[in-house]
Order: structure tokens, then C-alpha cells, then sequence
């Protein structure tokens, strides 16, 4: 597998993310609930991959390793908080049992939401920025990582003033990702895992 297959990848999955996303929006029934679930986990099992095929600068692979690190933190919190979502809260909630806000996805202020949050917005962004630091310069848009990694980061902390500011990081993970994944493509071909 190479890193245009990695890019190929990303973008069904981004697409898939964001006709979710609308269907959430639209629908909001049981069904697109739990895909919204399971599609984020794949997301956070895919960021792992993306942040792993990026070509590294050879004096920099320790900056890789983190950005490896806090690629799988945020994996590990946002499948956590799904897999809890899928199998417990949702399930629950088709029973008539009366689940609090504070332990539901989607609701604000959320015990599960506060911890997704720190998944994609805090991690996540550590791992965009470390990305930039590491990837190779010759692919020329290291800024954009360090971009991805700033918009993730300060709708984390946004949060803190108000919950509307989230809304930046999903700029900086979701937008983000499908922008890398084009200029991935654009890229010639390279070994996977260099």
C-alpha cells in the first residue's frame, strides 16, 4: 500500500463523513446515529494510518513518533467514546431508559462529548503539528498540517467560551483531511511507512 492509496482512502472516508453528517442532521433517527458512530471510530482508526504514511524528514523521526502517539490517543478516546455510545447509551435510550444529557453524544455539556473533544481537538491537533514538524519538505505544505493542527486546537480551548467555537476543529480534522488527501494525490508515488 502506498501513500496514494492512503489518500484514496481518506477521501471515501471523508466523503462518507460528511453524507453522514447531512443524513444526522436531516434525519437524526437510530440508523444514522449509530453510522455517525461507527464512521467516526473508522475516522480515528484512519488518522492513525494517515499520520503513519506521511513521509518523514530523517532527522526527525522522534517528532514522528509523537505525532504517532497522539494520533492513537485521540483514536483510542473518540472509539472509546462510540463504542460506549453503541453498545450502552444507545441501547438504553430504545429501552425508554432516561439517559442523561451528560452521558449522551451529540449533548452539551457531555461527560462522552467533553472526552471526544479532547480526542480530536487536543490530540489530534498534537499530532497535525507534530506531522508538520516531521514531514518531508519537499512535499510543500507542511504549513497546512500546522493549520490542520492550529484550527483543532483552538476549537478545543474555544470550547471553554463557548461551545459553538468547536466547530473550528471539525475545520481542521474533517476539511483538513480531505485537503491533505488531494495534495497526497497530487504527490508522486512513494513506499508506504518510510
Amino acid at each position: 500500500m502506498n501513500i496514494k492509496t492512503v489518500a484514496r482512502i481518506g477521501l471515501i472516508l471523508c466523503f462518507m463523513y460528511f453524507v453522514i453528517v447531512v443524513l444526522l442532521v436531516v434525519l437524526g433517527n437510530n440508523i444514522t446515529i449509530l453510522l455517525m458512530d461507527i464512521i467516526t471510530m473508522l475516522s480515528g482508526i484512519y488518522m492513525v494510518i494517515l499520520v503513519m504514511a506521511f513521509p518523514v524528514e530523517n532527522n526527525y523521526k522522534n517528532y514522528r513518533i509523537l505525532a504517532i502517539i497522539f494520533a492513537l490517543t485521540c483514536m483510542i478516546l473518540t472509539n472509546m467514546v462510540h463504542w460506549i455510545s453503541i453498545i450502552a447509551i444507545n441501547p438504553m435510550i430504545a429501552k425508554g431508559i432516561n439517559v442523561p444529557d451528560y452521558f449522551q453524544i451529540g449533548k452539551w455539556p457531555s461527560v462522552l462529548m467533553a472526552v471526544d473533544y479532547l480526542g480530536w481537538g487536543l490530540f489530534m491537533g498534537m499530532a497535525f503539528l507534530f506531522s508538520g514538524y516531521f514531514m518531508e519538505k519537499t512535499m510543500k505544505f507542511n504549513w497546512f498540517l500546522y493549520l490542520c493542527g492550529s484550527l483543532c486546537l483552538i476549537g478545543f480551548l474555544g470550547i471553554i467560551i463557548n461551545v459553538n467555537l468547536w466547530y473550528i476543529a471539525p475545520l481542521g480534522y474533517g476539511t483538513g483531511t480531505a485537503i491533505i488527501c488531494i495534495k497526497l494525490l497530487m504527490e508522486k508515488d512513494r513506499p508506504y511507512f518510510t
